[in-house]
Parts: C-alpha cells; sequence; structure tokens
C-alpha cells in the first residue's frame, strides 16, 4: 500500500517520552482546543547516521490509514529524521502477512521491530521466543511478558470518558452510538469509557441520554468485523441515525470515513474519530468531525526508539493516560462555535477530575 501521507511536524519535545511508564512530551494536549499535532514545532534537520536499524510491521489497515498504523509509522519517521536511524517497514494486507513481515525484519538485523495492534500480539511473541536477542516493541497489547518485547499501550477508556460526556451534552436528540472493528481490548476500551462518560452525564445532569452499540456491563455491541470495509462502517452508521443518534464514535480505523459519509448524507450527525485528529488527517471529513480521542502514539513509538539507539532498552510498559499527556481530545475545529462554552468547560473539568482521580475510569481492557 502506497504511504502517501506527510509525517507530522515534530519539536524537541518528543526527546522527553522515556522508556519508563508514565512519561510524554508536555506539550501534548489533553483539552480540547489545543493544538492536535503532538509533539509540535519546526522539522528538525536531517540527523547524522548512526548504526542502529529500527523497523516496523504494521497492521492490515496499512500505513496510510490515517489512523493507529499512520500515527505509529510516523514515530519511526520522526526517529529516521532526528535520531540518523535506518529505517526499515513491511505493510500487511491480511492476518497471514504478519509472521513472514516480522521475520523478514529479523533476518534484515533490525535492532528494533514495532509491530504495530493487538492482532500481532501472538506472531510477535512467537518471534520474540526464538529471536531473544532482538529487541521488539508492540502497539495496543500488554500481554506478552518477555524481556524483549516492550508493550507501548494506552488507557484510552479515559479520554474516550470525556467524549462520551461530550458528545451526551451536545446531543439534540438524547441518542449516541459507538461501534468497533472488530471485539478486542484495544476497541473495546474505547467504547467502556464512552458509555461511561454517557452515564456520568446523565447522573450530573439527571438527564437520559441513551448509547446504541455498546452495553459495557455485558461487554457486548456492535461491531463491522472488519477494519478495512468502509461500506460496513457507513451501513452501521445509517442504522445508528435512522435509530435517533446523531453523535457516533467508530472504533474503527478508517471505517471512520463511512461513518463520515453518512453523517455528512444525513445532515445534523457528527461523528468523534479516535487514534488520530481526523478533522486534520482527513479534512473532508471536517465538517462532521466534532473531535477526536486522540493516542499519542507518535511520540511514544519515538521514544521506545531512542531510549534502545541509547543502549537503554527496557520491557517496562508504557502506558499513555490522560496525567501523563499519552492521551487527549482534539480540537472541535469546525464545531468550536457549536460547542457552548459551558458544555467546553464541563469537558475540561471532568478531564481535570480524571487526572486527580475524583473521576475513576475503570475498564476490563485497561493496561
Amino acid at each position: 500500500m502506497k504511504k502517501t501521507f506527510q509525517m507530522a511536524a515534530v519539536g524537541a519535545a518528543a526527546a522527553l517520552l522515556l522508556a519508563a511508564c508514565g512519561d510524554a512530551p508536555d506539550e501534548t494536549p489533553a483539552t480540547p482546543g489545543a493544538s492536535a499535532t503532538t509533539p509540535s514545532g519546526e522539522t528538525a534537520s536531517e540527523a547524522a547516521p548512526v548504526d542502529f536499524k529500527g523497523c516496523m510491521v504494521s497492521d492490515a489497515g496499512g500505513f496510510d490509514d490515517k489512523s493507529f498504523n499512520q500515527s505509529a509509522y510516523e514515530g519511526l519517521v520522526m526517529a529516521k529524521s532526528q535520531l540518523g536511524i535506518e529505517m526499515a517497514d513491511a505493510e500487511s494486507t491480511a492476518e497471514t502477512d504478519f509472521v513472514p513481515n516480522i521475520d523478514s525484519m529479523v533476518s534484515q538485523g533490525c535492532d528494533l521491530t514495532i509491530t504495530v495492534g493487538f492482532l500481532l500480539a501472538d506472531a510477535t511473541k512467537e518471534s520474540a521466543e526464538k529471536n531473544t536477542d532482538a529487541h521488539f516493541a508492540i502497539v495496543d497489547d500488554a500481554s506478552i511478558d518477555l524481556p524483549n518485547v516492550k508493550p507501548i499501550v494506552f488507557n484510552t477508556s479515559e479520554a474516550a470518558f470525556a467524549a462520551g460526556y461530550l458528545a451526551a451534552g451536545f446531543s439534540t436528540t438524547g441518542t449516541v452510538a459507538t461501534y468497533g472493528g472488530l471485539p478486542i481490548p484495544s476497541v473495546t476500551i474505547f467504547m467502556d469509557g464512552f458509555a461511561d462518560g454517557v452515564a456520568h452525564y446523565n447522573e450530573v445532569k439527571d438527564a437520559d441520554v441513551k448509547v446504541l452499540g455498546w452495553d459495557k456491563e455485558a461487554q457486548e455491541g456492535t461491531f463491522a468485523n472488519s477494519f478495512d470495509d468502509i461500506a460496513a462502517g457507513q451501513n452501521l452508521s445509517k442504522s445508528f441515525i435512522d435509530a435517533g443518534a446523531d453523535v457516533i464514535l467508530p472504533v474503527a480505523g478508517p471505517l471512520a470515513s463511512g461513518t463520515a459519509t453518512a453523517a455528512q448524507q444525513a445532515g445534523d450527525v457528527v461523528f468523534i474519530g479516535v487514534d488520530a485528529d481526523w478533522a486534520e488527517t482527513s479534512p473532508e471529513t471536517a465538517d462532521v468531525t466534532l473531535t477526536s480521542v486522540l493516542k499519542f502514539m507518535t511520540p511514544a513509538v519515538f521514544g521506545a526508539i531512542e531510549t534502545t539507539v541509547g543502549g537503554e532498552f527496557s520491557a517496562e510498559p508504557y502506558v499513555g493516560t490522560l496525567e501523563n499527556d499519552g492521551l487527549g481530545l482534539a480540537p472541535f475545529h469546525e464545531f468550536d462555535d457549536k460547542v457552548s462554552d459551558e458544555l467546553k468547560a464541563e469537558v475540561e473539568q471532568v478531564i481535570a477530575d480524571i487526572k486527580s482521580g475524583t473521576i475513576e475510569v475503570t475498564s476490563p481492557s485497561a493496561p
């Protein structure tokens, strides 16, 4: 799959991301309204070459999915630019590509191979067990407990909670919705937080906003069973709209573009993106993008590479949270004048309360 995107601008803040759990760039926005580019600043000049090869294997969405694969890949490109590493990559188009793609990276002598996505966990573990002298990192999975594998994970239920509160407050129909690509922890954790955020709004406001598509208690809901069937995303979203939903959270990578199309066709319907700022990565959807739940994967990947280049590889998981600025909400962009000042303040207070522990966000899928 051709990589057609441009790498986000980078700055010195990325260098502050350490391998240990909890550290992330200070400049990363944790509340809506700030720039969603992470990190911000001018692109640094090319660094002098170093004897280090960083490699990456994508999930089936490919590196231009405008979502988690792309954001992770930008961290690798950033490392090439700022640290001077050599890089290699392999795009997967199906799960059958995972093992041969990872094996290809190992055979090329990669010093750190980063795999992107929960679905690559088994293949990553298998390769790490066979190649104990090689270093690996995996995004969105914390199940591998090996000394040569670093998990890079995010407690996205926290930011999704704030998004759920926002959705409930913004909805005029009293019905919002969410769906996933596949029923895996890195997906359902968003849906858990979203549902709980709506429930918190209902409690605070004595309201009765309904959530379609997910039952947190039962851990059951609506899934497209795909991360690349755009039509499925559009059809599921249309069914939610027909049932009265006017705010939709698709946790399905590129399928969000199908949700955007359904929202544009319906009118008076918006969606909330995940992983990246959809209003920026997919400007054709900006007219229906209320905000996005951001996972700052670019600096997290860069940090894992940087510490390994420095000879300090650690298998300790990096866990992105609101508190350490590993998560955030994107700006409202075209909806800035449509979200009331009162609701903006309430969402910011929700985020502050999650950071302080006043609001405890839980999910069975939390890392």
